[in-house]
């Protein structure tokens, strides 16, 4: 039996934890870094130019293509010829201030549109594609479009995203620049066209001119509490959210190159801006992953692992279900993922204690060594940069203590927990076009509202951090009055479950007890019940797996906790979450509400007395 907790954790140059921590007289607390922060005044596009002249023939990108499915990559030097010819194609329309909305996933002509956007002194905007392509009606994507009123709208296949062209309403003055198969329509532009654009010194008189105060790009929130929203986020968040990760090493170790194979979408803050500008930042390497943390897409990823041996690697617990399940049969990707990763990073929501140890022999087994997991908490208007568990931790869920520049306020809601609210230097200013948000969204003192809730790791040793203790927004009340905190049953459920479920929703709002609509976890159920290709609804409703699941249901009873983390029933789910009608975002995690609206049915079926067969009815 391999024993992990005696194996050491692979170095890692963090630096020592430092904070400070002050009660006031109601009970809140005021918490923040003893590192004073350290801020960067170089913007993404000037560090882009700085590095083409220091290393011109290093890596900056690299994604598969063609046929052969071929790495091409996209040297420093190369990357800013190219955004000084699209920055000049920008300029030359004369519209500064216009935004520039980029429809498509990442890719190499996408993360040189961004720069040159922000060097022509016009907003990027990069949109989840799902928007453009996985939903009946394109009134979402319009809606965008009304608000950001774009100059250009980016697309790297015009075939793939020929609805779009014909049906979007756009400026009258604007224009689609399309990469590949471009449209023959007026409104459309060839990208060879744009990039063979001649370059002049307005290029670079643009270059100089950018300020740190200035709009670099808007992300929208994925609106799981409410309608999404456009978030201003201006060059200094961009270049201090990183500068905040960066210094949280050792200072000799800030400079090395960062190398990532990340999947992460650009359209959302951790993949947009941490990912994207921490590789950028420490002249490293990124190789875009088309894969992604769900069934059928996840091979991409392990394709790519044989082949690329990161320093570091991110995913959500989702794709570390996936992910383990290879490790553990294949040593050889083992030893290539283990060769040169320092760190293991995980958000989203909480990795289960179980895929962590699962994790953690692994890498024993493959190196000797546990590797460092950390984990970060953040949102979109605060750059993600809240608090990170910048240290070893013996297990999963620790969010750590607050980044340098970031102070928080956390206001009791019980005994425990607290509702954490963040100011900081990298804070949004507000949302576009909407000051009534803008002003909802911030306390009297100037601290952002999170909508979240935490609580210390061990409140005798604020040390050791905090933990995620749910959305405020999710938790409900039963019918008999006892409170459920949705986040931290829905994770202990999934680790009860011993690798059952991918994923949970947890309902029983105004009900008379807790309720479960469950999916099978694909891989391991097909192991476990001996049924190899079953698809999720014939596991679903498989008698292999209603008992099992309720066994796991029992035994999670049965360990305590009364009637606020007790589950009477369980409806197993055949249909995985669709992500065109909001129910899984591109980053991989469940919208709960999104799920409990659009699965009504489902939900009424669970608290229907009787329940129909498929309910599964907890003794």
């Amino acid at each position: 039996m391999l024993d992990i907790d005696q194996a050491p954790f692979r170095a890692h140059p963090f630096i020592h934890r430092r904070f400070d921590l002050n009660r006031r007289g109601d009970g809140t607390l005021l918490l923040q870094s003893g590192e004073r922060f350290e801020p960067c005044l170089e913007t993404w596009p000037q560090t882009l130019a700085r590095l083409a002249l220091s290393q011109p023939e290093a890596t900056w990108l690299a994604q598969r293509r063609g046929a052969d499915r071929a790495w091409q990559s996209l040297s420093y030097g190369q990357a800013k010829a190219q955004v000084d010819a699209i920055s000049e194609a920008l300029l030359a329309l004369r519209q500064p201030g216009r935004t520039v909305m980029a429809l498509s996933g990442n890719s190499l002509e996408h993360a040189v549109m961004s720069l040159a956007a922000m060097q022509a002194g016009m907003p990027y905007a990069p949109i989840t594609p799902a928007y453009s392509l996985m939903t009946p009606t394109l009134e979402t994507l319009q809606g965008m479009v009304d608000l950001l009123n774009p100059a250009v709208l980016f697309v790297q296949n015009g075939a793939q995203f020929k609805r779009v062209i014909q049906g979007l309403r756009i400026p009258p003055d604007a224009r689609f620049v399309c990469v590949d198969e471009a449209q023959d329509h007026p409104m459309v532009v060839a990208w060879r066209q744009w990039i063979a654009t001649q370059v002049t010194p307005q290029a670079e008189e643009a270059l100089v001119a950018l300020k740190p105060d200035a709009v670099a790009k808007y992300l929208f929130t994925s609106g799981s509490t409410g309608a999404a929203k456009a978030v201003v986020i201006t060059h200094a968040m961009l270049s201090n959210g990183v500068a905040m990760h960066r210094q949280l090493l050792a200072p000799k170790y800030r400079e090395q190159p960062a190398r990532i194979l990340g999947w992460l979408p650009w359209s959302h803050v951790a993949g947009g801006s941490i990912q994207f500008g921490v590789v950028l930042a420490s002249g490293g390497t990124l190789w875009l992953d088309d894969g992604k943390p769900v069934p059928g897409l996840f091979d991409e990823t392990i394709r790519n692992l044989r082949e690329i041996s990161p320093t570091e690697f991110g995913s959500v617990p989702l794709g570390y279900s996936m992910l383990v399940d290879a490790l553990e049969k294949d040593p050889a990707l083992a030893d290539g993922l283990f060769r040169n990763l320092r760190v293991v990073a995980y958000a989203g929501a909480k990795m289960p204690n179980a895929i962590y140890e699962r994790m953690q022999v692994v890498a024993v087994r493959t190196t000797g060594q546990r590797i460092p997991f950390i984990s970060a908490f953040g949102s979109t208007e605060t750059s993600a940069c809240v608090t990170l568990s910048y240290w070893c931790t013996e297990s999963a869920g620790c969010i750590g203590l607050p980044h340098p520049g970031v102070e928080l306020k956390l206001v009791p809601l019980d005994d425990t927990r607290y509702e954490i609210r963040v100011r900081s230097e990298v804070n949004t200013p507000g949302y576009l076009s909407r000051p009534d948000a803008t002003a909802e969204a911030f306390d009297e003192e100037g601290f952002f509202l999170m909508g979240d809730a935490v609580q210390f790791v061990d409140s005798s040793r604020p040390e050791e951090g905090l933990v995620f203790a749910g959305r405020v927004a999710e938790e409900f009340k039963l019918q008999s009055g006892i409170f459920v905190r949705v986040g931290s049953l829905r994770v202990e459920l999934i680790d009860a479950s011993g690798g059952l479920f991918s994923d949970v929703v947890v309902a029983g709002a105004d009900q008379p007890h807790i309720a479960l609509l469950a999916w099978p976890n694909v891989a391991v159920c097909r192991v476990r019940a001996q049924m190899p290709g079953a698809s999720a609804a014939e596991l679903a409703a498989s008698e292999w797996m209603r008992s099992a699941v309720r066994y796991a249901i029992e035994r999670h009873n049965a360990a305590g906790g009364g009637g606020s983390r007790r589950v009477h029933r369980v409806l197993l789910l055949g249909e995985m979450p669709d992500m065109g009608a909001g129910e899984i975002t591109d980053k991989g995690y469940v919208n709960q509400r999104r799920v409990l609206t659009r699965r009504a049915q489902d939900v009424a079926r669970l608290f229907a007395e009787p329940p129909d067969a498929e309910v599964i009815q907890i003794v």
